[in-house]
């Protein structure tokens, strides 16, 4: 068997005093002006924002705090204005996958010549993509995440356009030097915000392990995630607020996210794209409820890959169990399991079937999406 698999520098510290690490952190880059991304919530007197600004001391240069859902291409382009106004030499992003998203398309923005439209990866007419080299150097970007999300390791920053669009931007320079799982910090964010991005770190281990395109290494993180995934979502409602917990999700959206680095994503990640911004529910919550039916349009491509799930879960005996089991797990956790519970309209199915035709991830998919009639199907049977 031949195969490439890169792996990505990552120094990560996580505990109770993780956030201490980080001024030496920028000491070994030399990093002496840092500006911080987060969003309103967190910026409030006394928030994190404020513990992260004692930690820093006098290598903080500013902050920008206009950090919003699904991370919008006007909000990463007014970032990049601040990293220029306050001449900073490194980007710390607190807070979920918006922030840490929205920092690095910012970097990107501040760096390159362009808008986000045109840095962004395009599909051509045969369903190739083409993504244009962003060869200017990018600060280094540091991580606090407040949520587990997979975002914390990645290289790519989709933002949304004003009309809804999707635009991906890509550069390896924009990967997290360093990420910081502080139980402070990770305490902050409300428990909803917590668990949304727990289901979506577990949509993406699913698909990774999916995905015909992993290898050994990728599937040793998937499995591992998609075990401490289940392992702590299903103890979630009795001890949403416990920090250790909180800690061990973030750990494995990590793993999820390198997993995924390899594997790709697929038609579940692609309608909670898709959907999410519409509905303005959390992608994770999307992903919650379509999952069970992608895993179904996948399986005549799936099953023999479906033992990597079944090593995840514990041993799962065929496919209606592993999918049952996901699907039990969602109605304990008291998530919405219809479509119709987020507030998407039918009338609206035609637009996120077309979004979901741009989406590179839709590439990515273990079975092939002949026609935009199957997915319209999908879209109806979890309505």
């Amino acid at each position: 068997m031949a195969f490439q698999h890169h792996i990505a520098e990552l120094r990560l510290h996580c505990g109770e005093n993780a956030l201490a690490a980080l001024p030496r952190e920028l000491d070994r880059l030399g990093c002496r002006r840092a500006v911080v991304f987060c969003g309103a919530t967190l910026s409030r007197p006394g928030g994190a924002l404020a513990l992260v600004a004692q930690t820093l001391g006098g290598r903080m240069a500013g902050a920008y705090n206009g950090v919003r859902g699904h991370s919008p291409a006007d909000s990463a382009a007014q970032g990049a204005a601040c990293i220029a106004d306050t001449k900073a030499d490194a980007v710390v992003a607190l807070g979920g996958g918006s922030a840490i998203v929205t920092a690095r398309a910012a970097s990107i923005l501040a760096a390159e010549d362009g808008s986000a439209a045109d840095l962004c990866s395009r599909i051509d007419s045969e369903g190739r993509t083409h993504s244009p080299r962003l060869d200017r150097p990018k600060l280094p970007q540091f991580v606090l995440p407040t949520t587990p999300t997979t975002a914390c390791a990645k290289a790519g920053s989709a933002v949304q356009a004003a009309d809804g669009e999707r635009l991906a931007l890509f550069d390896p320079k924009t990967r997290a030097r360093a990420v910081f799982v502080d139980h402070a910090l990770i305490a902050t964010a409300p428990a909803p915000l917590v668990l949304a991005a727990a289901l979506n770190a577990l949509a993406m281990a699913v698909e990774g392990l999916e995905s015909a395109r992993g290898d050994f290494l990728s599937d040793a993180l998937l499995i591992h995630a998609l075990r401490m995934l289940m392992q702590d979502l299903r103890e979630w409602k009795d001890h949403p607020q416990d920090a250790p917990r909180r800690a061990r999700l973030v750990l494995a959206a990590v793993l999820s996210g390198r997993g995924t680095d390899q594997a790709g994503g697929g038609l579940a990640s692609v309608l909670g794209h898709a959907i999410g911004h519409r509905s303005q529910v959390a992608n994770g919550i999307v992903n919650a409820i379509v999952l069970p039916h992608s895993m179904r349009f996948n399986l005549p491509a799936t099953r023999d890959r479906l033992w990597k799930l079944r090593a995840g879960l514990g041993g799962a005996p065929d496919a209606a169990d592993v999918i049952g089991t996901f699907d039990a797990l969602f109605y304990d956790l008291g998530v919405p399991r219809r479509l119709r519970d987020t507030g998407l309209q039918r009338a609206d199915f035609d637009a996120v079937v077309a979004d979901a035709g741009a989406d590179h991830f839709l590439r990515r998919n273990p079975r092939h999406v002949d026609d935009p009639a199957q997915l319209h199907a999908l879209l109806d049977a979890a309505w």
